[in-house]
Parts: structure tokens; sequence; C-alpha cells
């Protein structure tokens, strides 16, 4: 292998050390300061951890935007999502039976599908994704974190406030090292991610629906898993649609209200793949509230088929 493309090899795992671990210092400090503040956990774990997670996606999304590269800021997504729903739950279906929460079931997942639809309308009316478009995305995200905050206060869950991790110096530090981190990975993973294309033959949209959506997917494959080893099965479910949500509203909607995104259509097929599968995730959850062991094969095969698809399409 050209040495080169070693070096671009090494720089896309550095970024996504840096990206991973950028979140996570942003997301610990950014908690600490909300409990400094009395903000109850759950508040916190709806909107900080949440956005967190997202953070990845969002940092290579909105680079890729402003860059240019168009096919990676939506195949990254697409693929990221897809990941998420075939492999996170797939996986995790198969080492666990996952029951389905009642709020999951009834509200997010729908909500998912709803998003989900609304952005394939968007991308078909006119091949892109405008500033208004994201800008509207945005203010349903707003509108979405809004609610969930709104419905927990109404239910009483939102009393309890975690003690602070660290101190206000010590929070700042880590929220300003969390986002250099972020900044610094996304440029990276962008910058390498398109060097490594170039060089294979490769195109934009083929790296960022593998190698890019499967790298910023780790915080969720690894935080599944975690809770799966602790017997809280229903955190996975719960883990993945809310990424899935954040990853159309936030990183879409910030990519291209930053930048408006062309698209090729090409990307219909993958587009409407991702909504196939979280259809069938929902109809999935819908029939017997878990998904089990033949419903996670089905899943992994599924991902593996479009894999295969992927690359020989490029």
């Amino acid at each position: 292998m050209d040495t080169s493309i070693i070096i671009q090899v090494v720089l896309l795992i550095v970024g996504f050390v840096f990206l991973i671990k950028g979140s996570d210092f942003f997301v610990d400090g950014a908690s600490s300061i909300a409990s400094l503040l009395k903000i109850p956990t759950i508040i916190v774990g709806l909107t900080i951890v949440a956005l967190g997670t997202s953070a990845p996606e969002a940092a290579v999304s909105i680079t890729s935007s402003l860059n240019g590269s168009n096919a990676m800021a939506v195949s990254n997504v697409v693929g990221s999502n897809l990941f998420n729903m075939l492999m996170v739950i797939g996986i995790a279906a198969l080492l666990s039976e996952l029951l389905m929460e009642k709020q999951v079931l009834e509200k997010d997942l729908p909500f998912l599908v709803g998003i989900t639809i609304l952005w394939a309308v968007f991308i078909i009316i006119g091949w892109d994704i405008t500033n208004i478009e994201g800008i509207i995305l945005l203010v349903i995200m707003i509108a979405y974190i809004a609610y969930l905050v709104y419905d927990t206060k109404k239910s009483g869950g939102a009393n309890e406030v975690e003690k602070p991790k660290y101190s206000l110096p010590y929070s700042i530090i880590f929220i300003l090292v969390g986002l250099a981190g972020i900044i610094i990975g996304g440029d990276l993973v962008v910058d390498s991610a398109s060097a490594i294309a170039i060089a294979f033959g490769m195109s934009e949209t083929l790296v960022g629906l593998t190698i890019v959506a499967i790298g910023t997917s780790l915080p969720e494959l690894v935080t599944s898993l975690t809770a799966l080893k602790k017997g809280e099965n229903q955190l996975v479910i719960g883990n993945v649609i809310g990424s899935n949500i954040f990853n159309i509203l936030f990183v879409l909607g910030a990519s291209s209200a930053i930048s408006a995104i062309p698209l090729d259509s090409s990307m219909l097929i993958d587009i409407l793949f991702m909504l196939f599968v979280t259809i069938l995730c929902f109809i999935f959850g819908k029939t017997q509230d878990k998904y089990d062991k033949k419903e996670g094969a089905i899943l992994v095969t599924l991902f593996i088929i479009y894999m295969a698809f992927a690359i020989l399409r490029n």
C-alpha cells in the first residue's frame, strides 16, 4: 500500500478518536455545568447528552457541507442511521431480547418515521436540501426537545438533580477541549476520507455510507452494548431512535442551514432504503412490543446486503 494512503488511514483513525473523545469531554463538561445550575438529570439527558452523541455526525456533515463535499454530508447521516437500526439494534437483539418502552413505541418511533418521510419529500421536491428546509428541521428539533422537557415535567419525572462532577472552571475547560476535539476530528475525518476515496477510486457517497458512517456511529454501538451488558435492554432502542432523530433534525438541519446541500439523484435509493428500514423497525416493534433474535438476524442480513449493493454500485 502506498505510504500516503497509510498516512491518510492513520489520520482517519486519529480523527475518529478526536471526534469520540471530544464528544465525551463536551458532554461531561456541559452536564456538569447543567448540574451546577440545578437543571434536572432527565432534562440533561434529553438535551445535552442526546446532542452530544450526535456531535461526531454533526462535525463531519457540517465540515463536509462547508468544504463542498455534499455527497459525504448526506451519506454520512444515511449510513449512520442505517447502521444504528440494522447493526446496533440487530446485534443487540441477537444477543438479548429487546423490549420496547411505551414512550418509544407510541411517540418517538412514529416521530422518526414522520421526519424521515418529510426529509425524503424535501429531497424529491428539488434534489437538494435548501437553507430554509434546514432551518425547518432545526425548528422541529427545538420543538421536539421542548415537548420532551414539558412531557417529562408533566409526568413528574424531572425532579432529580445529579451532583456536579466538576467545578465550574474544570467544566468550562472540558467543554472547550471537547469542542476543539470535535472540530479537529471532523476536519481530519473529512479530509482523510476524501483522500482515501480519490486514491481507491471510491465515490464520496460510498465512503460516507460505509467508513465514515460506521466510524461516527461507534458511540451509539458502544453505549448500546454497555447498556445491554448491564441488563438495561430498553435503553438500546431509545439510544438508537434518539440518535437517528437528532441525525436528521440537528445534523442535516445545521449542515443545510449553513450551506444548501445539492444531491445526486442516485442517493434516492439510499434515502428510500433508510425510510423502508425505519418503517420496518416500527412494524417489528408494533407487532410484539420487542425485537427478538429472528428480527435481529433479519436486520443484520439487510445491512450486509445493502453494503454489498453500495460497494458493487460504486
